[in-house]
């Protein structure tokens, strides 16, 4: 089963363009990185600029609409993410329990769909979804 560790940094959503962590925070962070990737059940990982370097597009009325960042009245950013691949849900909570966040830090776990979890007429309809992603 894979899942995404999606990183929720409080007062992302605010930060300044280039705004990055420091070395202090991403050392503990790449020990953690490591003992995902020696465990086994790393598939990636990357982390994102603030909001405020980039945009969001809407297509309210069809025509697309772009915002660039920062976005008023958003709570919450993604910082990043991990995919990994374990047996099971406790075993990704499990791991996301080890992360050296900061106390103004959430993980949030998230299960991918797999082709499998849906039915077969949407099966059909994404035929050639796999190869697209490489596998």
């Amino acid at each position: 089963m894979r899942f995404m560790l999606l990183m929720i940094p409080h007062g992302y959503e605010s930060a300044a363009p280039g705004t990055v962590p420091e070395a202090e925070a991403v050392a503990a962070m790449m020990a953690y990185n490591e003992s995902l990737q020696a465990a086994g059940v790393l598939r990636s990982l990357e982390g994102l600029h603030p909001p405020s370097a980039g945009v969001r597009i809407t297509l309210e009325g069809g025509a697309p609409q772009v915002q660039p960042g920062p976005f008023p009245g958003v709570a919450e950013v993604l910082g990043g993410f991990w995919i990994i691949e374990v047996a099971s849900r406790e075993e990704a909570i499990a791991w996301a329990s080890r992360c050296p966040a900061s106390g103004n830090e959430t993980i949030e776990v998230r299960q991918i769909q797999e082709m499998s979890d849906f039915p077969p007429d949407v099966q059909e309809a994404a035929k050639g979804f796999a190869e697209m992603q490489g596998r």
